[in-house]
């Protein structure tokens, strides 16, 4: 089903990745894709039904603790070739928007006040595509020079494979890794397995990009990732949650 303007146009709608478990006791891990005061759409490929109730835990790994909202499945999103499927799901109760609404609070308009003194937030993004790492560095340029929501102490690095990036991760404080899966010398597999090996490294956050399928994604999750992300991934909105949840804090 496909949704109305009913369900799309009623709040105003903020591209965040931010990670789903679910209270119900389903073993699956998905991921928001954006944000209202009302709602939020969930990536996933779980069987819903229209009007089912679903109790969500939604959270960033090292940013934000979980915040559960309870919501109503409104309308359903089929997979396509260039976007994975997923449910819009309707919040209801006054106390679940609110906690929407302080997610949602950096991306207002204060969020250009000045901030608190933090040390800094560190990502180290590993790919080996030259296209895409292009890409990634217009992008940015962009956040560096405030274009995007205003400045806030993020840094960004890069490594073309999974063994630079732990010989970058051993030499230097690193707080979020954004990872490939399928690179020459390392892959991204073998990168997680070694990260969450060491006990100087396993603390750190991993987010797992791929064109993978289920099986992919199943092997990522369980070697301990803490967000599996489909591609084609819009890698601004990844780096725009965690300069929102910075606010935040």
């Amino acid at each position: 089903m496909t949704p109305g303007p009913e369900n799309k146009r009623q709040h105003p709608r903020v591209p965040a990745v931010l990670k789903v478990e679910y209270a119900d006791g389903r073993q699956a891990r998905d991921v928001t894709e954006n944000l209202s005061h009302s709602g939020l759409f969930v990536q996933t490929d779980q069987v819903f039904t229209l009007g089912d109730e679903v109790r969500l835990a939604l959270s960033f790994p090292g940013l934000l603790d979980p915040v559960e909202v309870t919501g109503i499945v409104a309308w359903m999103r089929p997979a396509g070739v260039d976007q994975p499927g997923g449910v819009g799901v309707r919040v209801e109760r006054a106390e679940d928007r609110r906690r929407l609404g302080d997610i949602l609070s950096a991306a207002g308009p204060n969020s250009h006040a000045p901030h608190a003194e933090h040390e800094g937030y560190r990502v180290l993004i590993v790919e080996d595509n030259p296209h895409i790492i292009e890409m990634y560095s217009y992008v940015l340029k962009k956040l560096a020079s405030g274009e995007l929501h205003g400045k806030v102490p993020l840094e960004v690095h890069f490594a073309p494979d999974g063994h630079h990036a732990l010989g970058m991760l051993r030499e230097g404080r690193f707080s979020l890794v954004m990872t490939d899966l399928y690179m020459p010398v390392m892959d991204g597999f073998a990168l997680v397995e070694r990260i969450r090996e060491e006990e100087a490294l396993r603390a750190i956050p991993v987010i797992a990009i791929s064109a993978g399928g289920k099986e992919a994604q199943d092997r990522a999750l369980q070697l301990g990732v803490d967000i599996y992300l489909r591609k084609p991934v819009k890698f601004v909105e990844v780096l725009e949650t965690v300069k929102q949840l910075l606010r935040i804090r």
